[in-house]
């Protein structure tokens, strides 16, 4: 399939950034289902450029879009797609710091954040299940019809990459070390390990 023009890059993320309602991840959700649904992207580039765009400073949202503009059409193609993603932020952050003072104690109001919250979980959610299953699972064992057995089990888990999860985890959690040096260590098991 060919790849998208830059209005196309333009629409396409101005659409993302308009409807994305909770942070990058949800956006991540987002982009996955229209450029790897189009074709335009293997999943699996997809997730390597969710890992570079998470290791990289900035919003995880606006680094996929420039990302994805700058592999389809180089330095103009991302900053295409960046404004695209960012420009609804923007229109819509003028809007509310105008009117919302006016409306925040309205009970319809009130209760779309309500509801905005727990769905916007969900898709976060859904993204992150999504990075991890292609981070630690090796799905295609599951697609060769293998009969159920510990050995079929086993091999369903890429066990140095469960390892090193399971080590990172401990750490952010019962040390004080920064999250980049797990980010760098991460990039250093890859190339050592992977």
């Amino acid at each position: 399939m060919s790849a998208p023009t830059l209005l196309e890059l333009f629409c396409i993320f101005f659409y993302i950034g308009l409807f994305t309602i909770g942070g990058g991840l949800v956006a991540i959700t987002s982009m996955q289902q229209i450029v790897v649904g189009r074709g335009w992207i293997t999943s699996e580039k997809f997730f390597n450029m969710v890992a570079i765009s998470e290791s990289t400073p900035g919003p995880i949202g606006v680094n996929m879009a420039t990302y994805i503009g700058y592999e389809f059409h180089g330095t103009f193609g991302g900053i295409v797609a960046t404004l695209g993603e960012i420009l609804p932020s923007y229109i819509c952050i003028i809007l509310i710091a105008k009117f919302f003072a006016r409306f925040q104690e309205k009970p319809v109001v009130k209760a779309a954040f309500k509801t905005l919250r727990p769905a916007t979980s969900g898709i976060v959610l859904v993204a992150c299940a999504q990075v991890f299953a292609l981070a630690l699972l090796n799905l295609s064992a599951l697609a060769g019809g293998a009969a159920f057995s510990l050995k079929a089990l086993a091999g369903l888990v890429k066990w140095k990459s469960a390892a090193f999860y399971a080590a990172a985890v401990l750490a952010l959690f019962f040390t004080k070390v920064h999250p980049i040096a797990i980010v760098l260590a991460g990039a250093l098991f890859g190339i050592v390990f992977l």
